[in-house]
């Protein structure tokens, strides 16, 4: 009788955790970023200014990551979520989005030129974003992304000072800043793109050009490489990718907004649209129970090779965009 119990406690735990984890992995809904600051400058009495919605949406996003169901599960040391793997991926992916982007606003975007004062707490928002994400202790990786919030709240609240010019925050909406991001963020599209890819594997010739000096245009061997994802990780790429492109979006329409004059002036408004239309593609709600890896025409879809598409598409408006922007 024991044992029965033991057996059926057993059971009913594993089917606990399971549904825990399902609904850990649910992934926070996107948001109207200009909305979302609009709320927030009404609730803490503020007037906005340019470089408020994109502080508030980093602030925003920062704090999903620890709010969301489950809470921030990358460091977790129990189960359920130290069995979990989809959601820690789409955690990395948003996390890499937010560390690029606050690089930026630190580096760029805040600062009149190269030798301007670096502003005082995006120095502090900084190093505390880039900590060991499986940091669990001592600190734990939850305190550092509080304390980075923290910062970016004192940062924004800065922007909206009028008492006192002195203690006042910048945010230079120039051209040159948002080239600066840009350029960062194609080269990650095109990461990701690359990483989805091999889904499927690609094959690469090595040609082994002093051979083919000394052999006359012959070649004695050709080695190919081919790099496909190993198939217990391609799920986590997927949603790391998803991560990434969903915070991306986030920052990007927000950026829009805060850009807004540059990008008129120089035309560009519509490669952006175009760039935001292809991100929040990737964001439609996958219906299957797991990610898929059909191969060519199969009956079987391949859920990477539509995110690359999508994402291969905003890398290619986003160099456009740059290319625009450095004419102007």
């Amino acid at each position: 009788m024991n044992k029965k119990k033991i057996v059926i406690g057993g059971a009913l735990a594993v089917l606990l955790g399971y549904a825990v984890s399902v609904y850990w992995s649910c992934e926070p809904d996107t948001f109207s970023p200009s909305k979302y600051a609009a709320q927030q400058a009404t609730l803490n009495h503020q007037q906005p200014v340019i470089g408020y919605e994109t502080t508030t949406t980093l602030i925003h996003i920062n704090q999903l990551l620890l709010d969301k169901p489950g809470g921030f599960l990358t460091n977790d040391r129990l189960p359920p979520s130290v069995l979990m793997d989809n959601m820690p991926a789409w955690e990395a992916g948003v996390l890499t989005q937010v560390r690029d982007m606050v690089l930026i606003l630190k580096d760029r975007i805040s600062r009149s030129q190269n030798e301007s004062r670096i502003d005082p707490d995006l120095k502090e928002a900084q190093p505390a974003l880039n900590i060991n994400s499986h940091s669990w202790n001592f600190p734990s990786a939850e305190s550092q992304y509080q304390e980075a919030i923290d910062s970016l709240i004192s940062y924004r609240d800065r922007l909206v000072e009028t008492k006192n010019p002195s203690k006042k925050a910048t945010f230079y909406a120039r051209d040159d800043g948002l080239v600066a991001w840009l350029e960062v963020v194609q080269n990650r599209l095109g990461s990701i793109s690359q990483d989805l890819g091999s889904s499927v594997g690609e094959a690469h010739l090595n040609v082994d050009h002093d051979q083919l000096a000394e052999g006359n245009g012959v070649l004695r061997e050709i080695k190919v490489d081919n790099t496909k994802t190993p198939w217990l990780r391609i799920d986590n790429v997927f949603y790391e990718s998803r991560g990434s492109t969903w915070a991306l979006l986030l920052l990007m329409q927000s950026m829009r907004d805060d850009f807004k004059e540059v990008l008129e002036e120089a035309k560009a408004m519509v490669v952006m649209d175009q760039i935001i239309g292809e991100l929040e593609a990737t964001q439609e709600t996958v219906w299957s129970p797991m990610i898929l890896n059909g191969n060519g025409f199969g009956l079987i879809a391949n859920h990477s090779l539509i995110m690359a598409n999508y994402v291969s598409r905003a890398q290619a408006g986003t160099v456009d965009l740059i290319n625009i922007l450095e004419k102007r």
